[in-house]
């Protein structure tokens, strides 16, 4: 995938991606930074994550911990808490609920109609 993603959208489910990504495994920032975008999702920024992480934290969705950097500071590894996976579970459902209605939408078939102005 390499179009970009509309940055509305990535908001929007930027906390779901990452409690996913840290269910997975322990990661620090940048290292959850290049997951995205080998992901496919190569427009998103450190600029974006972190913030997200930071309140992700300040949530109570993930903790925590130091670990020594041979190439400079500690870094800060992050990993999911148990109310951050109920909150991945619930955000999980909540997400599939609103890609089935949207989906459901979409695969309406378009009448010939819908075009024309003053189409009902």
């Amino acid at each position: 995938m390499t179009e970009s993603h509309d940055p509305q959208l990535l908001k929007g489910v930027l906390s779901l991606l990452l409690l996913h990504l840290l269910a997975e495994r322990e990661s620090y920032g940048y290292e959850v930074v290049q997951r995205l975008q080998a992901a496919g999702f190569t427009d998103v920024l450190e600029g974006s994550v972190y913030p997200a992480l930071n309140r992700l934290q300040r949530d109570g969705l993930l903790g925590t911990r130091l670990v020594p950097s041979p190439n400079g500071p500690a870094r800060k590894y992050y990993r999911l808490s148990e109310p951050g996976r109920r909150a991945l579970a619930e955000s999980t459902a909540a997400w599939a609920r609103h890609v089935a209605g949207v989906e459901a939408v979409l695969s309406r078939p378009l009448s010939e109609a819908a075009g024309h102005e003053g189409g009902h």
